[in-house]
């Protein structure tokens, strides 16, 4: 007498239920791997958005300080004009450094968001050499992001120092804008340009390990 087997729904034939699993199977395994690249690409295009923002922050630094050289200039003309155009750019200035402080905060809690669940995933792997390599890979490009914080060291001060130099001598200059006190201020002035070259410095590493980092995450293929 044939015994049936319970394991095999009755109508389906067990190749035809093997083929169904191994199927799941590579369903499995593709959204892994889609949810991999998409964190990747993600997370590359985040750093680029950053990149760019502390990049234009920078720049804004140069156009400040150029229109505060300009404002204190021996001979000055028109004083009036140059203080409103410095004035905007103290506001611009503001706004990019904002900015740059909510970048540097973010950028520490989105490293860890974004390893934790990479190990997580990597913790899916039935192959042990992959498993591995995973786990190696991960902790490679750990260590890359983690110069980004440590690079950042430094910065809120040296932004901090200069936005108050650049808010001071504009408020003093609302209240004294004659030839004497622009030649007052003029040491302060000239001090907060030097604050401002200092700060640029100070940023500099963090920008070179945010391109680091950006460098390791693109996906093979893409510029």
């Amino acid at each position: 007498m044939r015994t049936r087997n319970h394991s095999v729904h009755p109508g389906i034939h067990p190749a035809t239920l093997n083929v169904l699993w191994l199927g799941v199977g590579i369903l499995v395994l593709v959204a892994c791997a889609s949810t991999g690249m998409q964190r990747s690409a993600k997370s590359t295009a985040s750093m680029q958005t950053v990149d760019s923002d502390i990049k234009q922050a920078l720049l804004q630094v140069d156009v400040t300080n150029a229109s505060l050289e300009n404002l204190i200039r021996p001979g000055q003309l028109d004083a009036k004009k140059a203080f409103d155009h410095y004035s905007g750019n103290v506001a611009k200035m503001e706004g990019k450094g904002q900015l740059l402080v909510k970048h540097i905060d973010e950028m520490s809690a989105r490293r860890l968001d974004y390893f934790a669940e990479w190990e997580k995933q990597g913790n899916t792997y039935a192959n042990a050499e992959i498993r591995e390599l995973s786990e190696q890979r991960r902790a490679d490009l750990s260590a890359i992001f983690a110069e980004i914080p440590a690079a950042s060291v430094g910065v809120k001060g040296a932004l901090n120092t200069y936005l108050s130099d650049i808010r001071e001598i504009q408020k003093y200059l609302s209240n004294d804008l004659t030839s004497k006190g622009i030649e007052s201020i003029t040491p302060t002035a000239q001090k907060a340009v030097d604050d401002g070259a200092e700060l640029k410095e100070t940023v500099k590493p963090v920008v070179a390990a945010i391109e680091r980092a950006r460098a390791e995450t693109v996906q093979g293929g893409a510029q």
